[in-house]
Protein backbone atom coordinates (compact mmCIF):
# COMPACT_ATOMS: atom_id res chain seq x y z
CA UNK A 1 0.00 0.00 0.00
CA UNK A 2 1.23 3.51 -0.81
CA UNK A 3 0.37 6.98 0.26
CA UNK A 4 -2.41 8.70 -1.69
CA UNK A 5 -3.08 12.37 -2.23
CA UNK A 6 -4.70 13.17 1.10
CA UNK A 7 -6.30 9.73 1.51
CA UNK A 8 -3.53 7.94 3.37
CA UNK A 9 -2.87 4.30 2.50
CA UNK A 10 -4.60 3.03 -0.64
CA UNK A 11 -5.55 -0.43 -1.88
CA UNK A 12 -3.82 -1.03 -5.21
CA UNK A 13 -4.74 -4.57 -6.29
CA UNK A 14 -7.71 -6.92 -6.28
CA UNK A 15 -5.70 -9.44 -4.26
CA UNK A 16 -5.20 -6.85 -1.54
CA UNK A 17 -8.86 -5.86 -1.75
CA UNK A 18 -10.00 -9.49 -1.41
CA UNK A 19 -7.72 -9.98 1.59
CA UNK A 20 -9.66 -7.21 3.33
CA UNK A 21 -13.21 -7.76 2.06
CA UNK A 22 -13.28 -11.49 1.38
CA UNK A 23 -15.21 -13.36 -1.33
CA UNK A 24 -18.94 -13.41 -2.16
CA UNK A 25 -21.14 -16.34 -1.23
CA UNK A 26 -22.34 -18.87 -3.78
CA UNK A 27 -25.77 -17.20 -3.76
CA UNK A 28 -24.28 -13.80 -4.60
CA UNK A 29 -22.08 -15.29 -7.32
CA UNK A 30 -25.00 -17.07 -8.96
CA UNK A 31 -27.69 -14.40 -8.68
CA UNK A 32 -26.75 -12.59 -11.91
CA UNK A 33 -28.85 -13.37 -15.00
CA UNK A 34 -28.44 -12.06 -18.53
CA UNK A 35 -32.07 -11.32 -19.43
CA UNK A 36 -35.25 -9.85 -17.97
CA UNK A 37 -37.24 -12.71 -16.52
CA UNK A 38 -40.77 -12.26 -15.15
CA UNK A 39 -39.38 -11.18 -11.76
CA UNK A 40 -37.30 -8.37 -13.27
CA UNK A 41 -40.14 -7.32 -15.55
CA UNK A 42 -42.52 -7.11 -12.59
CA UNK A 43 -39.99 -5.09 -10.59
CA UNK A 44 -39.52 -2.61 -13.47
CA UNK A 45 -43.31 -2.35 -13.93
CA UNK A 46 -43.67 -1.23 -10.30
CA UNK A 47 -40.69 1.14 -10.31
CA UNK A 48 -41.32 4.89 -10.68
CA UNK A 49 -37.65 5.86 -10.41
CA UNK A 50 -34.21 4.81 -11.60
CA UNK A 51 -30.67 6.13 -11.74
CA UNK A 52 -28.85 5.89 -15.08
CA UNK A 53 -25.04 5.74 -14.99
CA UNK A 54 -22.99 6.60 -18.07
CA UNK A 55 -19.45 7.67 -18.88
CA UNK A 56 -17.78 9.41 -21.79
CA UNK A 57 -14.95 8.13 -23.96
CA UNK A 58 -12.38 9.40 -21.43
CA UNK A 59 -14.03 7.62 -18.49
CA UNK A 60 -15.62 10.67 -16.87
CA UNK A 61 -18.80 9.42 -15.20
CA UNK A 62 -22.30 10.74 -14.74
CA UNK A 63 -25.32 9.47 -12.80
CA UNK A 64 -28.72 10.85 -13.77
CA UNK A 65 -32.18 10.28 -12.25
CA UNK A 66 -35.16 9.23 -14.36
CA UNK A 67 -38.67 9.10 -12.95
CA UNK A 68 -42.34 8.89 -13.87
CA UNK A 69 -45.41 6.84 -13.02
CA UNK A 70 -44.68 3.15 -12.29
CA UNK A 71 -44.18 1.26 -15.53
CA UNK A 72 -42.79 4.25 -17.43
CA UNK A 73 -39.89 2.10 -18.66
CA UNK A 74 -41.19 0.15 -21.64
CA UNK A 75 -40.02 -3.50 -21.70
CA UNK A 76 -40.02 -4.83 -25.28
CA UNK A 77 -38.77 -8.34 -24.57
CA UNK A 78 -36.41 -10.21 -22.28
CA UNK A 79 -33.36 -8.43 -23.70
CA UNK A 80 -34.62 -4.94 -24.58
CA UNK A 81 -36.31 -2.00 -22.88
CA UNK A 82 -36.73 1.74 -23.55
CA UNK A 83 -36.57 4.66 -21.11
CA UNK A 84 -38.54 7.68 -22.37
CA UNK A 85 -36.47 10.87 -22.47
CA UNK A 86 -38.76 13.46 -20.87
CA UNK A 87 -38.07 17.23 -21.12
CA UNK A 88 -35.08 18.37 -19.07
CA UNK A 89 -32.55 21.17 -18.95
CA UNK A 90 -31.03 20.26 -22.35
CA UNK A 91 -27.60 19.40 -20.94
CA UNK A 92 -28.20 15.85 -22.31
CA UNK A 93 -25.16 14.53 -20.43
CA UNK A 94 -26.39 10.93 -20.56
CA UNK A 95 -27.27 11.08 -24.25
CA UNK A 96 -23.94 12.62 -25.24
CA UNK A 97 -22.11 9.97 -23.24
CA UNK A 98 -24.10 7.15 -24.85
CA UNK A 99 -23.07 8.38 -28.31
CA UNK A 100 -19.39 7.80 -27.51
CA UNK A 101 -19.60 5.06 -24.87
CA UNK A 102 -22.83 3.02 -24.90
CA UNK A 103 -22.12 0.96 -21.77
CA UNK A 104 -24.57 1.88 -19.01
CA UNK A 105 -25.71 0.84 -15.56
CA UNK A 106 -29.22 1.26 -14.14
CA UNK A 107 -30.55 1.09 -10.61
CA UNK A 108 -34.33 0.68 -10.21
CA UNK A 109 -36.11 1.74 -7.01
CA UNK A 110 -39.57 0.97 -5.62
CA UNK A 111 -40.63 3.29 -2.75
CA UNK A 112 -40.72 1.43 0.55
CA UNK A 113 -38.75 -1.55 -0.76
CA UNK A 114 -35.17 -1.87 0.43
CA UNK A 115 -33.97 -4.12 -2.35
CA UNK A 116 -33.12 -2.55 -5.71
CA UNK A 117 -32.74 -4.00 -9.19
CA UNK A 118 -29.46 -3.46 -11.00
CA UNK A 119 -29.30 -3.72 -14.79
CA UNK A 120 -26.17 -3.33 -16.91
CA UNK A 121 -26.09 -3.23 -20.68
CA UNK A 122 -25.54 -1.33 -23.89
CA UNK A 123 -27.57 1.77 -24.70
CA UNK A 124 -28.65 3.51 -27.88
CA UNK A 125 -30.69 6.64 -28.59
CA UNK A 126 -34.10 5.77 -30.05
CA UNK A 127 -36.09 8.10 -32.33
CA UNK A 128 -38.57 5.56 -33.72
CA UNK A 129 -41.95 7.34 -33.63
CA UNK A 130 -44.01 4.16 -33.29
CA UNK A 131 -42.08 2.99 -30.21
CA UNK A 132 -42.02 6.44 -28.63
CA UNK A 133 -45.75 6.90 -29.12
CA UNK A 134 -46.36 3.98 -26.74
CA UNK A 135 -44.76 6.03 -23.95
CA UNK A 136 -46.80 9.19 -24.49
CA UNK A 137 -48.41 10.98 -21.55
CA UNK A 138 -51.62 12.52 -22.80
CA UNK A 139 -50.71 14.05 -26.14
CA UNK A 140 -47.04 14.48 -25.16
CA UNK A 141 -44.87 11.98 -27.03
CA UNK A 142 -41.20 11.88 -25.96
CA UNK A 143 -38.86 13.11 -28.67
CA UNK A 144 -36.33 10.42 -27.87
CA UNK A 145 -35.86 7.30 -25.80
CA UNK A 146 -32.90 5.37 -24.42
CA UNK A 147 -32.90 1.80 -25.64
CA UNK A 148 -31.16 -0.74 -23.40
CA UNK A 149 -29.79 -4.10 -24.56
CA UNK A 150 -29.69 -6.06 -21.30
CA UNK A 151 -26.45 -7.87 -20.45
CA UNK A 152 -26.73 -8.34 -16.68
CA UNK A 153 -29.46 -7.96 -14.09
CA UNK A 154 -29.61 -8.87 -10.44
CA UNK A 155 -31.28 -7.92 -7.19
CA UNK A 156 -29.28 -5.83 -4.70
CA UNK A 157 -29.79 -6.26 -0.96
CA UNK A 158 -31.44 -3.70 1.33
CA UNK A 159 -28.53 -2.98 3.68
CA UNK A 160 -27.91 0.55 2.35
CA UNK A 161 -31.57 1.48 2.83
CA UNK A 162 -31.68 -0.05 6.31
CA UNK A 163 -28.52 1.79 7.35
CA UNK A 164 -29.76 5.09 5.92
CA UNK A 165 -33.38 4.79 7.01
CA UNK A 166 -34.29 6.33 3.66
CA UNK A 167 -37.86 5.02 3.59
CA UNK A 168 -38.50 5.72 7.31
CA UNK A 169 -40.48 8.99 7.63
CA UNK A 170 -39.31 9.56 11.20
CA UNK A 171 -35.73 9.97 9.89
CA UNK A 172 -36.69 12.67 7.37
CA UNK A 173 -35.61 16.23 8.06
CA UNK A 174 -38.05 19.09 8.32
CA UNK A 175 -38.60 20.54 4.85
CA UNK A 176 -37.68 24.02 6.03
CA UNK A 177 -34.20 22.79 6.87
CA UNK A 178 -33.50 21.09 3.54
CA UNK A 179 -30.99 22.49 1.02
CA UNK A 180 -32.46 25.06 -1.37
CA UNK A 181 -31.93 24.25 -5.06
CA UNK A 182 -32.61 27.87 -5.99
CA UNK A 183 -29.98 29.11 -3.53
CA UNK A 184 -27.41 26.62 -4.80
CA UNK A 185 -28.10 27.50 -8.43
CA UNK A 186 -27.88 31.20 -7.71
CA UNK A 187 -24.58 30.89 -5.87
CA UNK A 188 -23.07 28.43 -8.35
CA UNK A 189 -24.13 30.12 -11.61
CA UNK A 190 -23.47 33.67 -10.40
CA UNK A 191 -25.78 35.24 -12.99
CA UNK A 192 -25.62 39.01 -12.71
CA UNK A 193 -29.12 39.50 -14.13
CA UNK A 194 -30.92 37.06 -11.83
CA UNK A 195 -31.75 36.46 -8.17
CA UNK A 196 -32.46 33.52 -5.91
CA UNK A 197 -36.18 34.40 -5.97
CA UNK A 198 -36.28 34.50 -9.77
CA UNK A 199 -34.52 31.16 -10.03
CA UNK A 200 -37.01 29.69 -7.54
CA UNK A 201 -39.88 30.92 -9.74
CA UNK A 202 -38.26 29.42 -12.85
CA UNK A 203 -37.93 26.06 -11.12
CA UNK A 204 -41.52 26.08 -9.90
CA UNK A 205 -42.80 27.04 -13.36
CA UNK A 206 -40.85 24.20 -14.93
CA UNK A 207 -42.19 21.70 -12.39
CA UNK A 208 -45.75 22.90 -12.99
CA UNK A 209 -45.77 23.19 -16.77
CA UNK A 210 -42.84 21.36 -18.34
CA UNK A 211 -42.78 17.84 -16.97
CA UNK A 212 -43.81 16.35 -20.34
Amino acid sequence: MTKGNGFGNLVESEAELRAIVGHPSELVQKKVITYLDHNCTEFIAQSPFLVLSTSDDSGYCDASPRGDKPGFVHVLNEKQMIIPERPGNKRIDSLRNILVNPKVGLLFFIPGLGETLRVNGTASIVKDEELLREMAVGDKVPQLGIGIEVEECFIHCAKAFKRSGLWEPDTWLDKNGLPSAAKMLFEHAKLSNSSEEEIHKRLEEGYANKLY
